[in-house]
């Protein structure tokens, strides 16, 4: 997927994964424009099309925002380590640019690129069957405690429910207004969010008692600026996976 975004950002004009191993989360928003959205989306499965038939090796995923102001994708695509980005040959990138040019680039409004370093150990299983995802994000003020909390509540999902609920993700650099770590809970239909689950900081209390939950939640929320969340639904049509 980057090399999509690569050709969308240089011409003129994100399931997410999980190992034992870190991983790096290549991230691009997408705001198309305003009355734009079926030609954007027409673009892209062009591009696609042209990208398939040219044998390309990249892949990634569509996702687009469900609630909130304007028409806004995520696509993103998994690296192993930095090193992948010294690899620029993409063949089929370059075959198919030309659309990028055409059909996909005319109608985005703006484009934000972002990568993000998995945090396995207090993340879940890999859920191959993902058609939606919840994210909340984290604007933190004092890292340290913020990660000792989570790393703290973490232990008590995996003591009581047996596994974490989402993907944690430390975002590498950004602006000012950016997130600072972000988790990804995922889901297979919007019907599983009807679903009543106890929150974490009700699971956490189940295995620390009130007292030292009192005190985690002050701890935590001392350590944050700002929460904000979006839901995110998979675009299959868009995706090269």
């Amino acid at each position: 997927m980057k090399k999509l975004i690569y050709l969308i950002a240089l011409v003129p004009f994100l399931l997410f994964s999980q190992s034992d191993e870190s991983i790096l989360l290549n991230m691009s928003k997408i705001t198309v424009k305003m009355g734009h959205d079926a030609q954007f989306a027409e673009g892209v499965k062009m591009y696609k099309k042209c990208y398939k038939e040219n044998d390309g090796d990249g892949n990634w995923n569509s996702w687009k925002r469900v609630q909130g102001k304007g028409n806004v994708y995520i696509f993103t695509d998994a690296m192993k380590n930095w090193a992948e980005m010294d690899d620029s040959s993409d063949p089929a990138g370059k075959a198919c640019r030309n659309i990028i040019v055409n059909f996909v680039r005319p109608h985005i409004k703006s484009i934000d690129y972002n990568i993000a370093s998995s945090m396995p150990k207090i993340s879940r299983e890999p859920m191959q069957d993902a058609k939606l995802v919840w994210v909340t994000f984290f604007k933190v003020k004092n890292g340290t405690a913020f990660n000792e909390v989570v790393n703290e509540v973490s232990i008590a999902l995996k003591k009581i429910e047996g596994s974490e609920r989402g993907f944690w993700y430390n975002v590498v650099g950004g602006g000012a207004y950016m997130a600072d770590y972000f988790v990804s809970t995922p889901f297979t239909k919007f019907a599983d969010l009807d679903t009543d689950v106890d929150s974490v900081w009700k699971v956490y209390e189940k295995v620390n008692g009130k007292k030292k939950t009192d005190a985690a939640r002050a701890k935590f929320r001392a350590s944050v600026l700002d929460v904000w969340s979006y839901m995110y639904s998979l675009k299959e049509e868009l995706s090269m996976q």
